[in-house]
């Protein structure tokens, strides 16, 4: 599930191309990736994070993330961006 420091952080992106271009930068503390995404979009971001030793976190559903992100829709990916 999604911890305090998602829903707490104040610099996050949703999103599969804003998350890739934010760890693309160096940009990124932690990824969240839905459970019930499709894996052909979720492994090049998965496999990023372990090769770039970057913290992935699943979450079980795609609109348990969307909401989290204050959206209407579901996600399949986002993540919180270092301070």
């Amino acid at each position: 599930m999604l911890d305090e420091t998602f829903k707490q952080a104040k610099n996050k992106t949703v999103g599969l191309k804003q998350t890739q271009r934010a760890l693309e930068k160096g940009l990124v503390r932690r990824v969240y990736v839905a459970k019930d995404a499709e894996s052909q979009v979720l492994r090049p971001i998965i496999e990023w994070c372990s090769t770039h030793d970057v913290e992935h976190l699943e979450v079980p559903t795609m609109k348990d993330l969307g909401k989290a992100c204050g959206i209407e829709v579901g996600t399949a990916v986002a993540a919180v961006l270092k301070d």
